[in-house]
């Protein structure tokens, strides 16, 4: 019996008593969706003769029915579940929603940060729930338009060099570029390649890929070119699924159009969003905008040329008025892009320092950059407005048969393409010129010089510090439920910080649950801090570190060590060069699977083997059994704020009286270093023990809190 297995068993098993015992007013949870659960334990108990039970899971699976099902709240169906590592929370969602959307007809929408999870869902939980679970449903993985290739596009960079070509390129390619996407496109036409991103067998680099990628203004299924294309494809099947896969990228775009255009209607959906402690960063990205001055002012002048063939290609005389509008409006975010490119140039000491970056404080804009500003929003959304008029007459046109297929396709790919940074130019200076409303944050705006060409350019970003508000008119109060949940959503032992990144509040209605892991933290790992004589502000710390670090990996096979930073790892690396009986495996060095490859290798064969990573191996890292028993941890992951965004934040924090070291980066820390610690024990049996090198878990007024905020390892302080 696998562990999968065991742990969809202990469900089903313990959901039963505890769905018998739910209250029958105003419930969905009617006995023919307890029948369908009773059904699963039948078909599975006489696969497994031996179970092991979780109340945890099974209080999960029961809560986020309930929830659901309007127990709790009939407006606020809500729950946020925190589940430790070894419950298994996969299923226990897959569990509390699937019957109980089919009984409602309803659809389930699984979101999550990572593509291994994916895979996982869509390859192992889902087929193996489908087989037990006498339930009838259909899945499938949901990818954006980006994920790709929109063969129109791809044809057309790879043919003959003419205007239209050119216009799509946005800086001159070079020969290897060209051969590149050629050899592509003959990979697609010989099947060796089915259109995907995630299929490419060599990486390409993202400017390429942007050029070549499927997007929702230029891909026109009524076109013969993008009528068999592999976007269209891969969506022909997705309105006969009840459960979908999607990443948190592609639930965000979906929102943002209205909720309903590339998933289904939100009010039909009970959202499933996994490893939720992403969600504020994705949604904050997704929300952000940046552009260029001199490099949109050059794409711009393609804009009023494909402007111009589209008034000599149609043959109505409605196109007169937009063209000649849009030509005007061309012209005015030329001459006002250049004058702010003049302004940020005369303002040279703002970019001397080593990000070559200007931030406004308090989201504030000079005042010669606020009519400027104001007018680029209104002139950007003129020509948004007249350029998809021009767009509606070009497919009017193209319906009626009055533009031959052969101009038609590399036109609409053209105009699409220019449509979608016309956008995007309008979002950027819509959200520069915006005023903040008093009430919340402010909106963080910043501008970097470009150098290295000719002419130093300038790229100016906007991005919201907060997303809560975001949230909650986008999919809280429209989803038909929302099940958030990770193993670490808590900081400091509290949802606050969460709930105050999302939007959600402790007393709306919402429910919040808090499950501990069953492993034995106490009998099988130990949290050891040694005694040092540098804490990590100090000077000599990176050569202690060497030292520590060398004596605590001596006589142990399978280590990881997690650093801060890049530089302190290579440092370290440097230090013990040659000191070492083993190799070390550093992150960077080869790709991260290969790196666990090579550790697992060595560990199979009884060699001692030692990994170097930074912060992104203290997430998703998978070490079972004797893969890690001896974990290092050099220092509390403590976030410098130096993104604009995170700067933006403290300084509003600060204004509003706040301190920003205890409301946002020791809760920060808090949830890292669980997550950090979280690499150790995967499963019941693992065992090890965790070392910290940074004595300011002992010796500053936070620490404790943080201590305290761990799994209840046994303790040995120095």
């Amino acid at each position: 019996m696998n562990q999968f297995q065991l742990t969809l068993f202990t469900v089903i098993i313990y959901s039963i008593k505890i769905l018998d015992t739910i209250p029958r007013y105003h419930s969905m949870l009617t006995d023919q969706i307890k029948t369908q659960i009773r059904d699963i334990y039948k078909d599975v108990a006489s696969a497994l003769p031996n179970f092991r039970s979780r109340r945890e899971q099974n209080y999960m699976v029961a809560e986020i029915s309930k929830t659901l099902a309007g127990e709790y709240d009939k407006h606020r169906r809500i729950i946020v579940v925190e589940a430790g590592t070894g419950i298994g929370k996969s299923l226990s969602y897959i569990l509390g929603t699937i019957p109980l959307a089919l009984a409602s007809k309803k659809k389930v929408c699984i979101a999550t940060a990572t593509v291994a999870l994916q895979e996982q869902l869509l390859h192992k939980d889902l087929p193996f729930f489908l087989q037990h679970s006498g339930l009838n449903f259909r899945f499938g993985l949901v990818k954006g338009r980006q994920r790709y290739v929109c063969l129109a596009k791809l044809q057309m960079l790879v043919g003959a060099e003419n205007d239209s070509q050119m216009a799509m390129w946005q800086t001159k390619p070079d020969k290897s570029q060209v051969e590149q996407l050629d050899a592509l496109y003959k990979d697609y036409q010989s099947g060796k390649w089915n259109g995907e991103y995630d299929t490419l067998k060599e990486p390409l680099a993202d400017h390429l890929w942007q050029q070549i990628a499927c997007d929702k203004h230029s891909c026109h299924k009524q076109l013969a070119n993008h009528r068999d294309c592999p976007f269209h494809k891969a969506r022909e099947d997705l309105d006969t699924w009840d459960v979908l896969i999607a990443n948190h990228s592609l639930l965000f775009a979906d929102l943002e159009l209205g909720g309903g255009v590339i998933l289904p209607e939100p009010e039909d959906l009970y959202y499933v969003i996994d490893e939720a402690h992403h969600l504020p960063i994705v949604a904050r990205d997704f929300s952000s905008a940046q552009a260029t001055l001199r490099g949109a002012a050059d794409w711009l002048d393609k804009i009023a040329k494909t402007s111009s063939k589209l008034q000599v290609q149609i043959k109505s005389n409605h196109i007169i008025a937009p063209n000649q509008a849009m030509q005007d409006h061309i012209s005015d975010l030329t001459g006002l892009l250049n004058q702010v490119a003049h302004y940020c140039e005369s303002q040279a000491p703002l970019f001397a320092n080593p990000e070559n970056r200007c931030r406004f404080e308090h989201g504030k804009l000079p005042e010669a950059l606020k009519l400027p500003a104001e007018n680029l929003a209104t002139a950007s959304g003129q020509a948004v407005k007249q350029f998809n008029k021009m767009l509606s007459l070009l497919n009017e046109a193209i319906k009626d048969g009055d533009i031959g297929k052969a101009i038609a396709e590399p036109l609409v790919t053209e105009t699409g393409f220019m449509l979608q940074r016309l956008e995007n130019l309008h979002k950027l200076w819509k959200m520069m010129a915006k005023e903040d409303n008093g009430k919340g944050a402010p909106m963080a705006r910043w501008v970097e010089m470009i150098t290295g060409s000719k002419q130093a350019d300038f790229l100016f970003s906007a991005s919201p510090i907060e997303v809560g508000f975001m949230l909650e008119s986008l999919l809280w109060e429209k989803a038909a439920g929302v099940v958030l949940c990770s193993a670490t959503l808590r900081a400091l032992n509290k949802f606050d910080h969460f709930t105050h990144q999302v939007g959600l509040s402790l007393n709306d209605g919402s429910r919040y649950l808090a499950l501990q892991s069953p492993f034995d933290y106490e009998n099988n790992a130990t949290l050891f801090l040694p005694q040092m004589d540098h804490e990590p502000t100090h000077d000599n710390f990176t050569a202690e570190l060497a030292s520590q670090i060398k004596a605590l990996v001596e006589d142990e096979t399978a280590s990881l060590v997690l650093f801060a930073s890049y530089w302190q790892m290579e440092k370290v690396a440097d230090l013990l060069q040659g000191k070492l009986e083993m190799p070390i495996l550093m992150q960077g060095s080869a790709s991260r699977q290969e790196i666990l490859t090579r550790h697992k290798q060595n560990c199979d064969s009884n060699k001692p083997s030692l990994i170097f990573g930074t912060g992104s191996f203290s997430e998703g890292l998978d070490l079972p059994g004797d893969y890690l028993t001896n974990l290092i941890i050099t220092k509390l992951p403590f976030a410098v704020p130096t993104s604009p965004v995170e700067q933006a934040h403290s300084e509003y924090i600060k204004l509003k009286g706040g301190n920003p070291f205890l409301q946002l980066t020791i809760p920060d820390a808090s949830r890292k270093l669980i997550q950090s610690c979280g690499r150790l024990l995967r499963k019941e049996q693992d065992y090890g023990r965790i070392t910290i090198l940074d004595r300011r878990l002992v010796t500053k007024r936070y620490g404790s809190s943080l201590l305290n905020a761990l799994p209840p390892f046994r303790r040995v302080i120095e």
